[in-house]
């Protein structure tokens, strides 16, 4: 076996009440975190104030300050 390139991935730390915004898939969007166990997470829209819970999925890419949230152009649902 010789030494290959690997890219390593490991769930994000969610924090209840924190704002989150997916970039991409059907989940995306402004979220706020509402609930968490070890599989699952619960997520509400800030525009419809729905709330789903789902698998964890979402691994951290960036974090940024100064973002307008919600951002309205983002909404779908």
């Amino acid at each position: 076996m010789g030494l290959e390139k690997v890219v390593f991935f490991e769930p994000y730390p969610f924090v209840i009440g924190q704002k989150i915004h997916i970039k991409n898939g059907h989940r995306k969007g402004d979220w706020e975190v509402t609930g968490i166990t070890d599989r699952k997470i619960r997520l509400r829209c800030p525009v419809s104030s729905r709330e789903f819970e789902w698998d964890r999925f979402c691994y951290k890419t960036e974090e940024k300050d100064g973002i307008k949230w919600p951002d309205d152009k983002s909404q779908n649902r």
